[in-house]
């Protein structure tokens, strides 16, 4: 399968898309730059939510609005687009949050990493309906891609230098059962870095190669299903099912770190119709 370009080359990293409903259609972060971006897909134009330094991930919120991660942690934006940051997790400026989403019950997870990618400097962490925030899992080095099985029993997610998707038993009380990790996706090196992911409604997992041109299905076994090639753009971040039935990936690239001249169209969204339909965003509770 190749997809097809979306939107213009808006973002510089273009990351984290987001379809729901409840918003009319498709957002997608440009991390770097500390906004959320609104896509016309009719016109391919975009609109700016500036939310911080850095705005790394967003899930819609139940009472209106966005939970938002930002550089040192996390924000809550209501449905006029008003920001109102809560208390810093840290503050190591040479750290921030890079990607997330919410578990089944609504607490919305976010893994960190160093802007110099220092092995074993982020954490992932949770921040419940009641704005408490908590570390699930620390000593991470670029916490990337989390989502759930459609039978809610399973987590899935991505360190990227691992190489791996690994595998998380998920208890409803407790969130994440860290004891239980283990792979279940092995990615060689010369198909690019695992980075956004999203599952769907059969359960298969579709994952965004950093570096790679392209969105690799798998099965929950770990058994390569299915390849989305990204043409001209290297840097695939992150993938997401939208549309009226949820049938159409929705996939964000980077232009970070190309001169003026490569790659002119990384920093688009591009979208392909694979053939089958993706779950719903699952909202943050608070």
């Amino acid at each position: 399968m190749r997809a097809e370009q979306v939107t213009g080359p808006h973002a510089y990293h273009g990351e984290g898309p987001v379809w729901d409903a409840g918003w009319g259609g498709l957002r997608f972060v440009d991390m770097l730059a500390g906004d959320i971006l609104t896509a016309d897909l009719a016109s391919g134009d975009v609109e700016r939510l500036h939310v911080g330094e850095v705005a790394a991930a967003f899930r819609p919120r139940t009472s209106g609005g966005m939970v938002v991660a930002i550089e040192r942690g996390f924000a809550l934006v209501d449905a006029e687009g008003s920001v109102e940051r809560l208390p810093e997790l840290w503050d190591d400026p040479g750290v921030r949050m890079n990607e997330g989403g919410c578990d089944p019950q609504g607490r919305f997870y976010c893994g960190s990493m160093a802007y110099a990618s220092t092995k074993g400097a982020g954490t992932v962490y949770r921040l419940d309906p009641d704005g408490t925030a908590s570390v699930v899992l620390p000593d991470v080095t670029i916490s990337n891609g989390l989502a759930w099985s459609p039978d809610h029993r399973v987590a899935y997610y991505i360190d990227t230098p691992t190489g791996r998707v690994d595998a998380f038993d998920y208890d409803p009380e407790s969130g994440l059962v860290v004891e239980s990790r283990r792979p279940v996706v092995e990615v060689p090196g010369d198909w690019g870095g695992p980075d956004g992911m999203t599952v769907d409604a059969e359960g298969y997992l579709w994952v965004a190669m950093y570096g790679g041109s392209a969105v690799r299905r798998f099965a929950p076994d770990g058994t390569l299903d299915g390849v989305v090639e990204i043409p001209a753009v290297k840097q695939v971040t992150a993938c997401t099912f939208g549309g009226a039935d949820l049938d159409e990936l929705f996939v964000t690239t980077s232009r970070e770190g190309l001169s003026d001249d490569e790659q002119p169209t990384a920093g688009a969204v591009f979208s392909v119709r694979p053939g089958v339909r993706g779950l719903p965003v699952l909202p943050y509770a608070g």
